[in-house]
């Protein structure tokens, strides 16, 4: 790895908040100091929840978003950045690039710098870091290209620099494509696999099982290496999986302000999501297969009288994404993939 010193609402959703959320359960941060409390620290996994450290090091939060097959419509690496502009961010660290990326399968980009010349782009995880200091915890932020090579090698590289950082839990964004209508609130699901901080903050076990990216694996291999996790994924309309997905950023945003028990200003973010909702709707409007697929999938979700999915019914719309994958299609209705 390669040290850098410095390198209005969508409809369904709530207004940007000027105070922290409101939550009918706690916040990460109160989990852990909760857990921290009480746990018996020589028993896995809350071994890891450790006191504060008596040099006065600050303790962290590690939220993390990979670009690929976890994040449709690029929304969770756009909530990730947005994060980071939002807190200032400085970028501590790039995990080398020849020892995990296929550049024929995760190509570099040519572009034209402030000086006119021309510059190439290589695909990269960056690790970043940003001061809360107001807050019980600083972030550390890693976003970038989901690696090809190595998996194990790279998460095993991004726990040792979580220790280093001293990472108390980490948060895992994603995104997938889900027979979700683009008219109603984005579903937003939570899991972990801590029975306390399930509890807590009022997340799921995820019963999910099959084909997985390195957030699964990151989540998989932190848990037991004894780092609590969180993982929160969006669910994306299928029939508009493509980037920008910003109704989908601004749910999982509210999401990381829960867990994170933090405030920001989204209106930007809510007034992208209402444009990107309009210009849904006109195209479906345009074209009464849309139209009518539309409607159906808002029956089907009404019928529900669930804001929210569960874990498990996102889970089914994963594997009905897999499945659709892998047969080479997309949507049928009027569209293409």
């Amino acid at each position: 790895m390669v040290e850098h010193p410095n390198s209005q609402q969508p409809s369904g959703q709530d207004d940007p908040p000027s105070t922290p959320p409101p939550s009918g359960h706690g916040n990460l941060v109160d989990a852990l100091a909760a857990l921290t409390e009480h746990t018996d620290r020589s028993a896995a996994p809350d071994a890891s929840l450790e006191p504060p450290d008596p040099s006065g090091d600050r303790d962290t939060v590690m939220v993390v978003a990979f670009e690929g097959w976890n994040d449709a419509g690029g929304a969770a690496s756009d909530a990730v950045a947005l994060l980071g502009r939002a807190y200032n961010a400085v970028q501590r660290v790039v995990l080398g690039e020849d020892d995990y990326y296929d550049y024929q399968f995760s190509r570099p980009s040519v572009k034209r710098n402030a000086a006119g010349q021309r510059v190439v782009r290589w695909p990269l995880t960056r690790v970043l870091t940003a001061d809360l200091p107001e807050h019980p915890f600083d972030l550390v932020l890693v976003t970038g290209v989901e690696p090809t090579y190595r998996w194990k090698q790279f998460c095993a590289e991004l726990l040792t620099l979580a220790a280093e950082h001293r990472v108390r839990a980490i948060v895992l964004t994603g995104a997938l494509l889900a027979d979700s209508p683009h008219t109603r609130p984005i579903p937003v699901t939570r899991t972990s696999e801590h029975p306390q901080l399930r509890e807590i903050i009022d997340a799921e076990r995820s019963d999910y099982e099959g084909p997985t990216g390195i957030v699964g694996v990151l989540a998989a291999l932190a848990d037991a290496a004894g780092v609590p996790t969180v993982s929160t994924w969006a669910a994306v309309p299928h029939y508009v999986g493509q980037a920008p997905s910003p109704k989908a950023t601004y749910a999982l945003m509210r999401q990381l302000e829960d867990l994170l028990h933090i405030s920001m200003d989204l209106s930007a973010l809510a007034e992208d999501a209402e444009a990107w909702e309009r210009g849904v709707d006109e195209l479906a409007s345009d074209d009464e297969e849309i139209g009518a697929y539309v409607k159906q999938l808002e029956e089907a979700t009404d019928a529900t009288e669930m804001p929210e999915a569960s874990g498990e019914s996102i889970a089914r719309e994963f594997e009905r994404y897999l499945k659709r994958r892998d047969q080479g299609r997309g949507w049928e209705p009027g569209g293409s993939n």
